[in-house]
């Protein structure tokens, strides 16, 4: 039977339980005991947003597929690593799924901005057909750089989130453009016609109070994306540590990549295992019952999630981070210049303080819906996902 047209029951039996081992499981930026904490690690997996191949949905573009199946693996996983940062923005990190529980209203807001159909923020429609202004036809399989490209700027139509999403080039992060791109007092575009957006806005981490305004610039919460290669045909061993240590930290949203063709969204690692959800499951699509409710069981990962050896990672991936508050941001420089000092551990990118003089910045160009300046936006989103920089010892 074809993998990609598993059913989600089908499943429910195929997946090996946790390894018995000593070894800490990671779980973007949480650490548990197989033996202590086996329903924690369960339960924090199973409230991640799990997105798979659908069938039946509206057709993309209204004559165009009405299945992903086989093609939108890596759309899906791109659709999970932002579910993710939804998620940290408007629940928490520490919030949980549980299979019957009455859900507070910004879950489902959240979710509804995933679903399968044209006018939702990031639904396969908006992804696939976004791509199409990026050389990208529908039905043709992403790279984890297109990926990352289309949602920064499906980003900017969500005003609720009023999100800044930085994608670092060139294997190079730079906190002043970073800082540049979250500092602002300038409200959002399209905050004016979004009243609720104001409560929620976030000044240095506090909410909005009349005595902070002026006094403390905005901080946008930071959706971070980070593009790499780390090999040619292969991942090279000397960055495995490193690439740990991005689950481990608090502000992780995990790794879209997987292997050839075969896009899989990482969330944490067990020992020499990464720990992952796998959209090659193909389901139904999902629409609101008679009482407007959205059935959300399907969205869920309710067995234990599927592992596979580091080693056999495709090395061409985009690692994620949320910083909500600039606190956050300040805590992540700190921790990746910390790592650079890790036995084993060879850096994946360059943290700098300034933009070198020989780059350009993509955050200066016109990433707005209105924007149509496609000459000047081909560099950053390549067609092919084959312009990284290849890192080696």
């Amino acid at each position: 039977m074809d993998a990609a047209t598993l059913t989600y029951d089908t499943l429910r039996f195929e997946y090996e339980d946790f390894p018995e081992t000593k070894e800490p499981v990671w779980i973007l930026g949480r650490k548990y005991s197989v033996f202590t904490e086996k329903e924690e690690i369960l339960l924090d997996v199973t409230s991640r947003l799990w997105f798979t191949y659908r069938k039946n949905f509206p057709a993309i573009g209204g004559t165009g597929p009405t299945s992903d199946t086989g093609w939108g693996c890596m759309l899906r996983c791109g659709q999970m690593i932002f579910a993710q940062a939804l998620v940290c923005r408007h629940l928490g990190r520490d919030w949980r799924w549980i299979k019957g529980k009455r859900q507070v209203d910004n879950y489902f807001n959240v979710l509804n901005a995933f679903i399968d159909k044209k006018d939702s923020y990031y639904s396969i429609h908006q992804i696939a057909q976004m791509g199409v202004g990026e050389g990208k036809s529908i039905g043709q399989w992403y790279g984890p750089n297109t990926v990352a490209q289309v949602l920064k700027k499906l980003a900017t139509f969500d005003t609720w989130s009023s999100l800044a999403v930085h994608i670092a080039m060139d294997n190079t992060v730079v906190m002043e453009e970073i800082r540049r791109l979250c500092q602002s007092n300038v409200p959002c575009a399209g905050a004016a016609a979004c009243p609720a957006l104001e409560s929620d806005v976030l000044y240095n981490g506090c909410p909005e109070d009349l005595g902070l305004r002026g006094r403390l610039p905005l901080w946008k919460p930071l959706v971070l994306l980070i593009p790499l290669r780390l090999g040619l045909t292969e991942i090279n061993e000397a960055y495995i540590e490193t690439l740990k240590h991005c689950f481990m930290m608090p502000q992780s949203l995990g790794v879209i990549g997987g292997k050839p063709n075969s896009a899989h969204y990482f969330i944490g690692y067990v020992g020499e295992e990464l720990i992952y959800l796998d959209p090659h499951t193909t389901q139904p699509a999902v629409e609101p019952g008679d009482s407007g409710c959205l059935p959300d069981e399907s969205f869920h990962c309710q067995h234990p999630p599927c592992r596979m050896s580091i080693a056999e990672l495709d090395p061409s991936i985009a690692v994620g981070f949320f910083c909500n508050t600039e606190a956050d941001f300040n805590d992540w420089c700190q921790q990746i210049k910390k790592l650079s000092l890790v036995r084993g551990a060879l850096p994946m990118f360059e943290l700098v303080e300034r933009q070198p003089s020989h780059f350009s910045n993509p955050d200066v160009l016109n990433l707005t819906p209105d924007s149509s300046d496609a000459d000047r936006l081909e560099r950053f989103f390549d067609s092919e996902d084959e312009d990284f920089e290849i890192l080696s010892l």
